[in-house]
């Protein structure tokens, strides 16, 4: 699995049409708040034309992607950290999540039910971020006094009354820099405002000339974040629908796609790559963060790779291209072994030998 994804946004933007355009599922998106009353998760492969190109040398008997996983979140309403609307339940499930997309109403339409009945991105915006605000700041409150009852007094607390400061000043955590060792000594809380973001601005052909368009626009500049651009969700997912199943494919793979951007910027945003395992009988592509070592690929096929583990055969994606067979391979020296602490690359083919 490439990473965990939860959709987000208030009732009736379009989240449950981007999950079944993004999972190739089909579950009710419905022209009324709370159509999604418990959270649907589906996955999504993440096409990598390399794959296609080894598969050309190899003739394969099986081709197999990498996927990433999505959740679609029922609507936060304002008040959803106090249990309003579906509350905290879904809190929780957005804090299970590694990536966040949040998903804005920007287009006008009466015959499409607004919750506030008023089409303002910025606010609806802003009602989501202080209920992930609150919650976070609930969560580090209960954190510190259960580490103070059982008298604690560590590195956790201060770095906890840190966020809380941050908080109350109506901040998100992710813009607080905390260092690589302060993150990992609150890992364990999964606050949701350490998470990053992509926002999916849900548009209509008029939007651009909509006064509240460049006010959203200015906002999301100051504040660095990042959005992607997507023309009425439900027109894209009758598109969509049209397309036979096994022609799925050919949406995601499609480099101007808008779903195809959102999977290479959540593999961006993560720092996110593959390597491939090749054989006859089938290629295939692993997700791993970068940095991440051999023997830690290993584990990501199978946990035997791990414990077993002797040694790693290398080729690199475009000696493997270039020279097509092993046999030339060895010839130029493009066959690499490499111990447990090698740092994968991007594009490596792999081969383990482990013994167990």
């Amino acid at each position: 699995m490439g990473f965990h994804c939860g959709i987000i946004g208030l009732p009736n933007v379009g989240k449950s049409t981007l999950f079944n355009i993004l999972t190739n599922s089909n579950i009710p998106a419905k022209n009324f708040p709370f159509c999604t009353i418990k959270s649907n998760f589906g996955i999504a492969p993440v096409f990598d034309d390399r794959l296609n190109v080894i598969s050309s040398i190899v003739n394969p008997n099986k081709i197999t992607t990498t996927f990433m996983e999505f959740v679609d979140i029922a609507g936060l309403v304002k008040g959803a950290s106090k249990g309003l609307g579906l509350g905290n339940q879904f809190l929780d499930n957005i804090r299970r999540t590694n990536l966040i997309i949040h998903v804005v109403r920007c287009f006008n339409n009466d015959s499409i039910i607004h919750v506030h009945n008023n089409v303002n991105p910025i606010y609806d915006i802003e009602i989501i971020n202080m209920e992930l605000i609150i919650s976070d700041l609930q969560l580090c409150q209960k954190e510190i006094l259960k580490l103070k009852k059982k008298k604690v007094h560590n590195d956790k607390i201060i770095i906890l009354e840190n966020c809380i400061h941050f908080l109350q000043n109506g901040n998100m955590l992710r813009d607080l820099n905390l260092s690589n060792i302060e993150l990992k000594i609150i890992y364990d809380i999964n606050l949701i405002t350490l998470k990053p973001v992509i926002y999916i601005f849900n548009i209509s052909e008029d939007s651009k000339q909509e006064s509240y368009f460049d006010k959203l626009l200015n906002y999301m500049n100051k504040r660095n974040n990042i959005f992607i651009t997507i023309k009425i969700l439900e027109e894209m997912q009758n598109e969509y629908l049209k397309l036979e199943n096994n022609n799925y494919l050919n949406l995601v793979k499609n480099d101007k796609s808008k779903i195809n951007d959102i999977i290479q910027t959540g593999y961006k945003i993560l720092k996110l790559q593959n390597f491939f395992t090749v054989g006859k009988k089938e290629i295939r592509s692993w997700t791993i963060p970068i940095g991440t070592t051999s023997i830690q690929a290993a584990k990501k096929i199978h946990t035997d790779f791990q414990r077993g583990f002797i040694r790693s055969k290398i080729i690199s994606y475009v000696d493997f291209i270039k020279f097509k067979n092993e046999h030339e391979l060895k010839k130029f020296g493009k066959i690499r072994i490499e111990g447990k602490n090698y740092i994968i690359q991007d594009g490596d083919i792999i081969e383990f030998l482990f013994k167990v």
